[in-house]
């Protein structure tokens, strides 16, 4: 009795937390839409500043140097137009994917930024969505299979030995 109810509370537990992970994703999708935004004004001011040098991106970056000032200037150009390529690229495959695909998808969200931010203000919702409903019984199987994998193992030495019968 108190193995089931061990693995029936894992189960719930799990169905609760993995439950949340749809909503989890809006949220990580509105911060990184507004992530993406953010850097493609500095990008476009980038460009717009190249363009009235007549220079292309590449040019306008090899040409920044000459002091430590701008070479950290270059590599931070650098550093945020791969980030923003990398951001935009998560986003497209994320708004492309219908919620119940994003389920599968934990991969993208992998800004380490987003993600911390996104789970500081995170607000749990009640998972009344197919993907969320699918979720939530995903974390139950889950949970349970854990609670019951740990309990089986910890009382295997404890178990009686079956007698056999020739």
């Amino acid at each position: 009795m108190i193995i089931k109810t061990l693995t029936l509370v894992g189960g719930m537990f799990g169905a609760a937390i993995v439950s949340q992970f749809p909503e989890f994703t809006q949220q990580y999708m509105q911060r990184l839409g507004g992530q993406v935004d953010a850097l493609s004004v500095v990008i476009g001011d980038f460009d717009n500043s190249a363009n009235k040098a007549d220079m292309t991106r590449v040019e306008a970056l090899a040409s920044m140097g000459g002091s430590v000032f701008m070479d950290n200037r270059r590599r931070d150009m650098r550093a945020t137009i791969a980030r923003h390529a990398r951001l935009s690229g998560d986003l497209q495959r994320l708004s492309d994917a219908s919620p119940l695909e994003r389920i599968s998808m934990p991969h993208r969200l992998r800004d380490v930024n987003l993600v911390s931010a996104t789970y500081t203000d995170f607000q749990p919702a009640l998972p009344l969505t197919v993907e969320g409903g699918i979720s939530a019984a995903g974390g139950f199987l889950i949970g349970w299979g854990g609670i019951a994998a740990v309990l089986h193992f910890m009382l295997w030495p404890f178990r009686r030995r079956r007698p056999k019968f020739n």
